[in-house]
Parts: C-alpha cells; sequence; structure tokens
C-alpha cells in the first residue's frame, strides 16, 4: 500500500522533481500550493496543471495571502524590519504561513508524511521543518534534495528520463515570488563579487517619466494610493504595480544564516522597501522618541526570529501587541518620488505631526521657552559631567 505524502509544491525545479522521485519511492504524492501573493488565477491554474502532468494524485491551491497579511507583514510594517538595514523578509518571512497551510492540508488530508524541496544548504529546510515538527510530530518529514544532497543538473536530468522537459536556461535561478518581494538566487550570488545580470531580475524599466505617489496610512497600515482608498493587500499590490515598472526595488542581501553560514542573494521589493520608508518617516513625524527608541530594539529582534524560524515563540505575540499600540497615532499621508531604479520619500502631513509651529521651528523660531530657560538647562544638563571632569584622574585619562 503507498504512503500518503503532502509535498509542498511551488512548481519549481525542486518541486517538481519531488513529485516523480516520491512515486517511485513507493509514496501517494498529493501536491499543495501556498500562494503568499504574487501569484495570478491563470499561473496558479498552470502549477495546478504541472502538478498533475508530474504524477500528483490530487493537487490543492490555497491563497494565504491576507493571513499572511494580518498576522506577518502588517508588523514587518509596523516595525520597518529591514533585516541588516537591508532586506524586508520578502521569503523568509511567508514561510511559515505556507508551512502551517501545507499543515492544514496534511491533517485534511491524513497524511503521514509530509515533503518539501528544500535544499540542505539554505534556511527554508529549517523553516518548514521546524514548524512540522513542533506543531505536528507524529508526522515524519522527508526531504529528497537535502536528503540526498541531489544537484540541479542531475534533478533535470532525472526529469529529463521521465520524460519531462525542464530547460536549463530556465532553471538556471531560483525564484521565490510573494506579495512581500521576490528573492533570486544564483551562481552569481554564491560568492562575495559576483552580481546579478538583467535577465536574471522579473521586473525591468519600462517608465522613465518620473512620478510622485501617495500613501495613506491608517494606524499604521497603507490604506490608499494616490487618493483611492482600498485594503492594505491591495495598496501593496498597487505600489508594486506602479514602482515595478520603474525597476525599483532591487538589492543584495548578505547575512547570517539560521545554519551558520553567511548566506547572500538578490532580492526585488519595491512595495516592501517604499511601504516601509514611508511608514518610518510618518512615524518620526508622530511618535515621542521613547516611542522610536525602543521600537527600534523590539523590531530588530522580531524580525530576527521571523527571519530565524522562530515566530512560534510566544516572544513574538507580546512584541505584535507593543507594535500594535504603537500604531495609534501613526496616520497621514506620505509622498514618494519615482526614477528609474530609485525612489525618494519627499514629505508628509498628519493630523498628529508633533511638528507643532505652535512651539516653534527648529533653526529658525522659538516660543515655548526663553534664552535664560536654554542657558539654565544647559548648566544643570553638564552639571553631571563638570562633576566628572573636575577630579584629576577623570583629567589624566581624556
Amino acid at each position: 500500500m503507498e504512503k500518503k505524502i503532502v509535498l509542498a509544491f511551488s512548481g519549481g525545479l525542486d518541486t517538481s522533481f519531488c513529485v516523480p522521485y516520491l512515486k517511485e519511492q513507493g509514496f501517494e504524492v498529493h501536491t499543495a500550493f501556498v500562494n503568499t501573493g504574487g501569484f495570478s488565477a491563470k499561473e496558479e491554474e498552470n502549477i495546478r496543471k504541472r502538478a498533475l502532468e508530474l504524477g500528483a494524485k490530487t493537487h490543492t491551491t490555497s491563497n494565504v495571502v491576507d493571513e499572511y497579511y494580518n498576522k506577518g507583514i502588517k508588523y514587518l510594517i509596523f516595525g520597518n524590519v529591514l533585516k541588516n538595514s537591508t532586506y524586508p523578509l520578502s521569503v523568509s518571512s511567508e514561510r511559515i504561513f505556507q508551512a502551517l497551510e501545507v499543515l492544514r492540508i496534511v491533517r485534511k488530508l491524513k497524511a503521514g508524511y509530509v515533503a518539501h524541496g528544500s535544499t540542505g544548504a539554505g534556511n527554508d529546510q529549517v523553516r518548514f521543518d521546524l514548524v512540522f515538527d513542533v506543531l505536528a510530530p507524529e508526522v515524519k518529514i522527508v526531504a529528497p534534495v537535502r536528503d540526498n544532497n541531489f544537484q540541479r543538473k542531475y534533478e533535470i536530468d532525472y526529469l529529463k528520463s521521465k520524460g519531462f522537459r525542464f530547460s536549463w536556461n530556465k532553471s538556471k535561478y531560483s525564484i521565490n515570488q510573494g506579495i512581500w518581494g521576490t528573492s533570486i538566487g544564483g551562481v552569481e550570488t554564491l560568492h562575495s563579487d559576483g552580481y546579478l545580470p538583467e535577465e536574471a531580475y522579473t521586473h525591468h524599466v519600462e517608465t522613465t517619466e518620473e512620478k510622485i505617489i501617495r500613501i495613506d496610512f491608517f494606524k499604521g497600515e497603507p490604506v490608499g494610493v494616490d487618493g483611492k482608498k482600498m485594503k492594505p493587500v491591495q495598496a501593496i499590490l498597487k505600489i508594486a504595480g506602479i514602482a515595478g515598472k520603474y525597476g525599483i526595488g532591487r538589492d543584495m542581501h548578505v547575512g547570517d544564516t539560521i545554519i551558520g553560514i553567511k548566506g547572500r542573494v538578490g532580492f526585488e521589493a519595491a512595495a516592501p522597501l517604499i511601504i516601509v520608508k514611508a511608514h518610518h518617516l510618518l512615524e518620526k513625524h508622530v511618535l515621542v522618541k521613547g516611542q522610536l527608541n525602543w521600537k527600534d530594539h523590539i523590531s530588530s529582534y522580531y524580525g530576527q526570529l521571523m527571519h530565524e524560524a522562530q515566530y512560534l515563540d510566544p516572544t513574538a505575540r507580546d512584541m505584535e501587541a507593543f507594535l500594535e499600540s504603537s500604531q495609534k497615532k501613526v496616520t497621514g499621508t506620505v509622498y514618494v518620488r519615482l526614477r528609474p531604479y530609485s525612489f525618494q520619500i519627499l514629505g508628509c502631513s498628519s493630523p498628529h505631526d508633533l511638528m507643532n509651529p505652535k512651539f516653534g521651528a527648529y533653526g529658525e523660531d522659538n516660543k515655548s521657552y526663553t534664552a535664560q530657560d536654554v542657558t539654565g538647562f544647559t548648566k544643570v544638563l553638564a552639571n553631571p559631567l563638570k562633576i566628572y571632569y573636575s577630579l584629576g584622574d577623570a583629567k589624566k585619562t581624556e
């Protein structure tokens, strides 16, 4: 009797290879594609057809974009999370929600096995395994590519031997696409001085005329573009559609992986980068110093938990509560200039703006204190240091 297994299926080389390979190992393969944004209905259908053509007994398509936004992306925006000040966690943040959905399908089908196509050299193997191991330890995990150290050429040759065509050129780059950005890995990203060629990117410059857009935020969430109200997910897609035509959002992320080595990957994330930077500007106008200071600490650690497969840690829920509370007055409009390959955050307006002219204008006009007040304040502020520097030993060491 065949063993029932659910395979997390993307339609790429690795997961395509897994379908006939797992069948050969005596499994009844059921594929599950989890859309975290960036895939049209037509693309979903093409992925379904590929899975069935490869030999899957059934295929399930799930759209978890709303869940991904409400339980993940929203807090990345609230926290202005950019890993190593660069990467908006485009792929690492979506894996947890894909794994959770695959697990739901495993339970629905009453399968005893779950599989993924991750290699043994990246973070995703840990992200998938950890969710399955923590929430369903009774389900056995199978990772053919990782466990056998299969290489891409071997997988292509194997598929060809089974009658399936897979072009090396199309498989040259590992591309992971979602609503919060696209990651691109290839031979060029395996060493420090390589760079991705134009052909590797999924968006290219189609528009060169400069454009200014406005983004409306309500309690920290993007809720409008160019004056038109919309749900946050729609706003993200709208900004991505506009900015993608400028080739905006390309960069290279270098960081410490979960498995202990340095990793390097290219990415495109026009909407995430614009939204995070726009949101951050608005926060600087409406939050007090202490809020901004503590948000930096908490957001950095929250991003680390998300990146390192620790989203299930209850500490993350505590940090989300803080981030949510901090957004009560993050409401207003931000203006952004778009140009080929770049954008500029111009300014903002908000009913909660703390740059209140009633109290003065920095560097120009003072309305809330006198010159004598500043003189006295400075003397009090300087007093501890004056005491320290009055001591002979302190003077000698400076």
